[in-house]
C-alpha cells in the first residue's frame, strides 16, 4: 500500500465549508469509484488552523491515477464543488505528498 497525504490550506473562514462539503458530497462519490480514505484531521494546537489533512489508501499509483482522473471528470463532483463554492474558493492551496510505511508502522 501507499498512502497519499493531501493538505488542503483553507481561505480563512471557509474551511466549515469545506467539511460540509467533504461529509456530505465528496465521500459518496468516492464510494462510487472505490477512492479509500484513511483518515481526516484538523489542527487543534499548532500552525494551519484553516488546513484539512487526509490520507487516501492506493494499492499503486497506477490504480490512484486511475481512479482520480475518474472522479475528477465526475460531473456530480462538478455540481457539488461548484455549488460548495458559490460564494468563492474555499481553498488556497494543496499539498500533497506520497507515503510509502516503515517496516515498523502501525499502518501497512
Amino acid at each position: 500500500m501507499i498512502y497519499e497525504l493531501r493538505i488542503y490550506q483553507c481561505i480563512p473562514g471557509k474551511l466549515p465549508a469545506l467539511l460540509k462539503r467533504f461529509e456530505t458530497k465528496t465521500l459518496d462519490i468516492w464510494k462510487k469509484y472505490g477512492i479509500r480514505p484513511t483518515g481526516f484531521w484538523t489542527v487543534l494546537v499548532g500552525d494551519g488552523n484553516n488546513d484539512l489533512h487526509y490520507l487516501l489508501a492506493w494499492e499503486s499509483l497506477a490504480e490512484r491515477e486511475q481512479k482520480w482522473n475518474a472522479f475528477q471528470a465526475d460531473p456530480d463532483w462538478h455540481k457539488a464543488r461548484d455549488e460548495s463554492e458559490k460564494d468563492g474558493l474555499l481553498i488556497a492551496n494543496i499539498k500533497t505528498a506520497f507515503l510509502r510505511p516503515t517496516a515498523f508502522s502501525a499502518i501497512r
